[in-house]
């Protein structure tokens, strides 16, 4: 279907339509190089076409191609800067640039302006229309939250459901889609099963009665970032990474005492089994728990890579615990901090350098 279509509109079209139900993966040098070919060869059937620009600046900046510019929305704009009233007419249209509009980065205006004149109409539209058809539900999902707001995953088995009952629907790509979207259910079905196994065996959810016991919630984190099958050992780690940060963090938040914390987070920085013994009960395991668990991951990188991790790894997990300590102290004095002294802190507290140094050093390992 890619290699025989020749009009750069329905290019477009055809790769949405691998994109939301989530097997454009399979495809994926066709699709770059379908893009580039349409990027790098302007045609008056899309410049002129409303629908078609917002879709190709869409599917770009989803891909990384920044160099896109939103003056391309420029020859749709009136001497006042502001987009032409007869669009409005155009939902198909309006919807594409609405969902365009949140591909923004910092300083484009009118891309401002562009979210700004969708919204109106397609909340007119909404109000307007009765129909059950297919511009009406997407219309609805997409006021309700973008597109590129939305786990894809999640977005797949939805679409799915809204393409088969599109008239000139692919019968092809919609049985690939749902053959696609079981086998994926199947794999995460596996990875759940192993990540519960090691969550079994720390013993923190039984142990640590106070922390969250939320795999599966961390594993659908993990597919949120990435989706394809040849991630699954990424996926498995990252569950694991979640699991770990929110125990520590509910153990600094909502359980121990000030001086139990400072003594915790005194032996993660001295990173010393033998001083373990300092610690309360249910500290100990976590310790124990996150000791093991980062001498699995670096394990595994030195096997398959030849480096050793763990000095670095274990920065990461002292930082996280040094900054949970910060925001202890802070709560059990009764101070608020400023907003900007709360930042300097927070990006560190919020876990995301932990999460993500284990996906830099996990990506190229994830076929294992």
């Amino acid at each position: 279907m890619l290699l025989t279509l020749t009009n750069p509109v329905e290019q477009l079209e055809v790769i949405d339509d691998m994109e939301r139900p989530g097997v454009a993966y399979h495809f994926s040098q066709q699709k770059r190089n379908i893009l580039e070919n349409v990027c790098n060869n302007e045609t008056s059937s899309i410049s002129n076409n409303l629908y078609a620009v917002a879709l190709e600046f869409r599917l770009l900046r989803q891909q990384g191609y920044y160099g896109v510019s939103s003056g391309t929305f420029d020859g749709f704009l009136d001497y006042n800067g502001n987009f032409r009233s007869h669009l409005s007419s155009d939902i198909k249209g309006v919807l594409s640039l609405y969902e365009a509009s949140f591909l923004s980065i910092e300083g484009e205006v009118v891309l401002d302006k562009t979210r700004e004149f969708s919204s109106i109409h397609l909340k007119a539209f909404v109000k307007e229309s009765c129909e059950d058809d297919e511009i009406s539900l997407l219309v609805s999902h997409a006021r309700e939250l973008p597109l590129y707001w939305r786990v894809s995953r999640l977005e797949t088995r939805w679409f799915i459901h809204v393409y088969e009952r599109r008239l000139n629907m692919s019968p092809t790509l919609l049985k690939l889609a749902k053959l696609d979207f079981n086998i994926l259910q199947a794999t995460y079905q596996e990875d759940m099963k192993h990540v519960l196994r090691w969550w079994k065996r720390t013993g923190l959810g039984e142990k640590l009665s106070f922390v969250r016991d939320r795999m599966v919630e961390n594993l659908m984190g993990t597919v949120g970032l990435a989706f394809q099958p040849q991630f699954r050992y990424f996926r498995r780690v990252v569950s694991k990474v979640f699991a770990m940060i929110t125990r520590i963090d509910d153990m600094y938040d909502v359980h121990g005492s000030l001086e139990e914390l400072k003594l915790f987070t005194e032996v993660v920085n001295r990173w010393d089994g033998n001083a373990m013994d300092e610690l309360p009960d249910y500290m100990k395991i976590c310790f124990l728990a996150l000791n093991n668990f980062v001498n699995e991951v670096a394990f595994d990188f030195l096997k398959e890579n030849g480096r050793n991790i763990i000095p670095h790894i274990k920065k990461v997990w002292v930082d996280l615990c040094k900054s949970d300590l910060v925001e202890a102290t802070w709560y059990h004095n009764d101070y608020k901090p400023s907003f900007l002294e709360y930042l300097e802190n927070a990006w560190i507290s919020s876990s995301g350098p932990v999460v993500l140094f284990h996906a830099y050093f996990l990506l190229p390992s994830s076929t294992n």
